[in-house]
């Protein structure tokens, strides 16, 4: 019996069990913040279970630690990082008695320092999670992890009936800008070309990319990058959120603060935007030149 086969026939009992999460049960376990996604994020998990692990890679027939989970959740509609060390600081922190299906759980051999393996939490104190050891995608029993536990990170946002009007719009505008950047997504790869013309798809420059994305979002943009730095709210770096336009000047060291380019703040310390050789790419921001040339930031969502 080679291991694979192994771990397949050893996760059957669990996998049963947890159909009833997938049944009857998931109900009750989604009743504690009445998210619709919540039994979505379960079924794409487990369905998930005795895929091959193998490092950094991102599905659908094999998965590293952290793209499981970003595999999962792009499913689902949602963007979120793509390793360990970023998804551990995205979304909601809860602690190790407070999980609910979808959360993110973190763990390390020794349960200190920065987590080394993740997975998803299912209910019925279970979690999925690709093992490198097992060399698959496994089902673990929740508490014989609590040793090695870190912390958990809650994507999906609680709603209750006591929501108030405030945090029903704060929960549109997450909703939207994930709506954004999937909508960016679909254009990565597209060439780069200055001057491009607003009723093309066939190439974009940094303008023409956000007023496109923004538009097939519903939200109107006026064309050039210092036209759209004019509209929306004024926000600082500490307060940057996904969705968020980040306008930039032509270089570090520029004496100008005229507005050159402009990008769209995807989450997890990275930017959605589009300039020469990649065309439509995605580029880390925090720490780098581009964070450097950054001259406003204007929240339009």
């Amino acid at each position: 019996m080679t291991k694979r086969d192994w771990v397949l026939k050893s996760t059957v009992a669990v996998m049963l069990s947890t159909s009833l999460l997938m049944g009857g049960q998931v109900e009750q376990a989604a009743a504690k913040t009445q998210d619709s996604k919540q039994s979505d994020v379960v079924k794409i998990a487990t369905s998930l279970i005795g895929k091959d692990y193998e490092y950094k890679a991102k599905g659908p027939k094999q998965f590293g630690s952290a793209e499981l989970a970003t595999y999962t959740y792009k499913q689902i509609g949602i963007s979120i990082g793509s390793t360990i060390a970023n998804l551990y600081k995205t979304g909601k922190s809860v602690s190790k008695n407070s999980v609910q299906p979808g959360d993110l759980v973190f763990f390390s051999s020794n349960g200190k320092g920065s987590p080394t393996f993740m997975g998803i939490y299912i209910g019925n104190d279970q979690f999925v999670y690709s093992s490198q050891s097992e060399d698959a995608v496994v089902l673990k029993k929740y508490s014989e992890y609590s040793k090695k536990f870190l912390g958990a990170r809650r994507i999906l946002e609680e709603t209750s009936s006591s929501d108030n009007s405030g945090s029903k719009q704060e929960q549109t505008a997450n909703n939207l800008a994930d709506k954004v950047i999937k909508i960016g997504e679909k254009y990565l790869g597209t060439k780069y070309k200055y001057g491009s013309s607003s009723s093309t798809t066939k190439t974009f420059d940094c303008s023409s990319f956000t007023q496109r994305v923004f538009k097939e979002a519903g939200i109107t943009l006026p064309r050039d990058s210092r036209q759209q730095s004019t509209v929306g709210t004024t926000v600082s770096k500490k307060n940057l959120k996904k969705g968020d336009l980040i306008f930039m000047k032509a270089s570090v060291n520029s004496s100008s603060d005229r507005i050159t380019h402009v990008a769209i703040y995807a989450g997890n310390g990275k930017i959605l935007h589009t300039y020469g050789s990649p065309g439509v790419t995605y580029s880390k921001f925090d720490g780098t030149n581009w964070e450097k040339r950054v001259v406003k930031i204007k929240r339009v969502l």
